[in-house]
């Protein structure tokens, strides 16, 4: 990922919320040099191993879980709010661009092995997402249905080797500018508009 440094996002809590938040994300192998993309949703464990891991499945009629066995490093992307940014905005002379919230984990892959991790992995994803609702569903796994079920997955974990974070929030324009694009956005109807407005007004409030 090109990243120009004052772009570049390096506090793990910030990027520990864009993942969490956004949890959706896109895994990239290459297998022959041709890469393959799935989306999955992701749960991030940052208390296991030296970086973290990413745990997640994939459906096992999904032939990227088989591009594990190369042993090569894989990619995860997940991205937060976007936004376009107009010049008429601007103090000072511009040009259209987007602003946006990126992560790239690197890592690598693993199948988790057995039933009983599988099941505690779909437990445990299951109790993320639900966690919110009002009436949150469990998850009841028993005899025919529990096997076809777990059949029909594959678990893995990411043993995270790198990240790269990039929060593009206009920090190469003066302050001014800075302050009526996050105006702009924040007042904005479009709820991805405003988190944008919202991200760049509290980098700017860690900064003055």
């Amino acid at each position: 990922m090109y990243l120009p440094e004052y772009f570049e996002e390096t506090n793990p809590e910030r990027i520990s919320a864009l993942i969490e938040g956004h949890p959706l994300g896109m895994l990239v192998t290459a297998p022959d040099g041709i890469p393959f993309a799935s989306h999955l949703p992701f749960f991030l464990e940052g208390g296991a191993g030296p970086k973290g891991k990413l745990i997640g499945h994939l459906a096992r009629a999904n032939p990227q879980w088989r591009h594990f066995s190369s042993g090569a490093e894989v990619l995860a992307v997940f991205r937060g709010p976007h936004a376009y940014v107009s010049p008429s905005w601007y103090a000072s002379p511009g040009v259209p661009t987007w602003n946006y919230a990126v992560v790239h984990v690197r890592g690598r892959p693993a199948i988790i092995e057995g039933e009983a991790g599988l099941e505690g992995l779909l437990e445990r994803l299951t109790r993320v997402h639900e966690s919110s609702l009002q009436h949150p569903w469990k998850a009841e796994f028993s005899g025919e249905r529990r096997a076809k079920l777990l059949g029909a997955i594959v678990g893995f974990e990411i043993e995270i080797t790198s990240v790269l974070a990039k929060f593009k929030l206009s920090q190469n324009r003066p302050p001014e500018d800075r302050l009526r694009v996050a105006r702009e956005l924040g007042q904005s109807g479009n709820p991805t508009d405003a988190a944008v407005g919202k991200l760049m007004s509290e980098a700017m409030d860690r900064e003055f």
